[in-house]
């Protein structure tokens, strides 16, 4: 066993890991956030997708230790006092949400290239989303639901 520390949607946590843990089963097994889902455990389909330092990562195939001193956000961290973060919002608006499977590590990887980029264009937003697999919504809803995005959060930023 080895302990890990690092920052989790906003806090630090401490957690004792054994060598063959996966970010993905700390998160659900050890931590209880159970909003990462487990689909293939291969890096294919996307459902386990985190920001790992800012970067949209498979949490399947991230060793726990590996985190160790850096910042993970799972879809529990990124609605802030109670309130849901616009990303969340527009997904429900373009009905982007249909069974939830894969949605959490869709919105995850749509929220780092809204943080990295303001106004993704439409191969930008194809390229981010490509490692996710969703046999619901077609993806046009996912697409839809980031640009409503973009719209809600240029909107806050004029407003302030």
């Amino acid at each position: 066993m080895q302990e890990i520390t690092f920052n989790l949607n906003g806090e630090e946590v401490t957690v004792e890991v054994e060598p063959k843990d996966t970010l993905l089963r700390v998160l659900r097994e050890k931590l209880f956030l159970t909003g990462t889902k487990m689909g293939c455990e291969e890096s294919e389909c996307g459902a386990c997708t985190v920001i790992l330092d800012s970067r949209p990562v498979n949490s399947c195939t991230v060793p726990a230790a590996k985190v160790h001193g850096k910042t993970v956000v799972t879809i529990e961290g990124i609605s802030k006092n109670g309130e849901l973060d616009p990303l969340q919002e527009a997904f429900i608006e373009a009905g982007a949400v249909q069974c939830g499977f894969c949605t959490p590590g869709v919105i995850l990887s749509a929220k780092a290239i809204l943080d990295r980029c303001e106004n993704p264009d439409e191969e930008q937003i194809r390229d981010e989303l490509s490692g996710h697999l969703c046999r619901c919504t077609g993806y046009l809803q996912f697409y839809d639901a980031i640009r409503i995005a973009v719209k809600k959060l240029q909107e806050q930023k004029t407003e302030k």
